[in-house]
């Protein structure tokens, strides 16, 4: 019988807050580094969990990444 009850770890979380609130900065569809930071390397939009944006952000960006990726600023996929 293993004792996995004892070694269990609380990780401490810092709060997370939402980037581009706090640069008070709009997201631009033509900013392709600021797009960059907010994607895997497969080309996929990472999850609001994953980048620590609030809801409204995390949509907007989604929405900015697609007209990147429609006007071929972005890569639908990498190769």
């Amino acid at each position: 019988m293993s004792s996995f009850r004892g070694s269990r770890r609380r990780r401490f979380m810092r709060p997370r807050y939402c980037v581009i609130c706090a640069e008070s900065a709009p997201i631009d569809y033509k900013d392709i580094d600021t797009l960059r930071r907010f994607m895997t390397r497969p080309g996929k939009i990472r999850p609001r969990r994953q980048t620590g944006l609030c809801g409204k952000h995390q949509r907007a960006l989604a929405v900015a990444v697609k007209r990147a990726r429609h006007i071929a600023l972005l890569p639908f996929t990498s190769d």
